[in-house]
């Protein structure tokens, strides 16, 4: 039986925590991996390999576009 990216991201969650991009920084990215690899445009400026498929499944942008609404 396939894996759902909900049971993916359960395991990732309990077994070790969330792997952040910059952990103890600003950012909410998940880290790049060759499991979750940052190859995913920003939805809000189109910015190439700028998300995980993890970080698109959350809704997230990229960090340029969270930094200048948060101005």
């Amino acid at each position: 039986m396939a894996r759902s990216y909900e049971q993916e991201e359960y395991h990732g969650e309990y077994q070790g925590g969330p792997q952040f991009a910059d952990p103890g920084g600003r950012s909410v990215l998940r880290a790049a991996s060759r499991r979750n690899p940052r190859n995913r445009p920003c939805p809000t400026c189109g910015g190439e390999n700028r998300l995980t498929p993890e970080d698109v499944h959350r809704g997230y942008q990229c960090n340029s576009c969270a930094d200048r609404e948060e101005e």
